[in-house]
């Protein structure tokens, strides 16, 4: 493997654990988008601001505050009266990042764009590879009897995701536990 291929597929995880569901779009903010292409947040939206045109709302939006503080379990931020974020944050889709690539040219900048590039399209090949399992296996089932009804029933829960544990309420004994009496032996 070569030393490009090592930074290209390191840059391609740092850019997955970035990319949020926002308004039913896959999107990065400005912040995680400046920190890898190594410019200041200010800087970029400076960047975005001076060629408006190049960047409409389905390529760029503000997030609203609902939004932006939806967020913030996601990523540390500070509070705005200790010199954190004056403004919201702005969400940059698909699209959006390939137009930074003509407005910041440095070298950095493509090798970021290419990866996140190539990071967008693994994650459609994902969705899609789901969407046609889920198709096939409706066909099989269509096409078969009953008789492989739990079958078919086990495959759909195995494609769901995990549910998270339910945290159980109340006081609760374990077995084997003497709940909290100390036993005496005799000698």
């Amino acid at each position: 493997m070569t030393k490009e291929q090592k930074f290209s597929d390191a840059l391609a995880v740092q850019v997955e654990r970035r990319i949020f569901l926002i308004r039913g779009q896959k999107v990065m903010l400005d912040a995680d988008l400046a920190e890898l292409y190594r410019v200041p947040t200010k800087s970029l939206n400076l960047a975005v601001k001076r060629n408006a045109d190049r960047f409409p709302e389905d390529f760029t939006f503000q997030l609203t505050g609902d939004e932006a503080a939806g967020l913030r379990f996601h990523f540390e931020t500070s509070k705005r009266a200790r010199g954190g974020r004056r403004y919201l944050p702005y969400a940059f889709t698909e699209q959006g990042v390939a137009m930074l690539s003509s407005v910041l040219r440095s070298p950095r900048a493509v090798q970021v764009n290419i990866a996140i590039m190539r990071t967008f399209v693994r994650l459609r090949e994902m969705l899609l590879s789901n969407a046609e399992l889920a198709r096939k296996l409706a066909a099989l089932e269509n096409k078969y009897d009953a008789q492989f009804k739990v079958v078919f029933d086990a495959i759909r829960e195995l494609m769901l995701p995990p549910a998270p544990p339910k945290r159980q309420i109340g006081f609760h004994v374990r077995e084997g536990a003497t709940r909290g009496y100390r036993v005496r032996r005799r000698q």
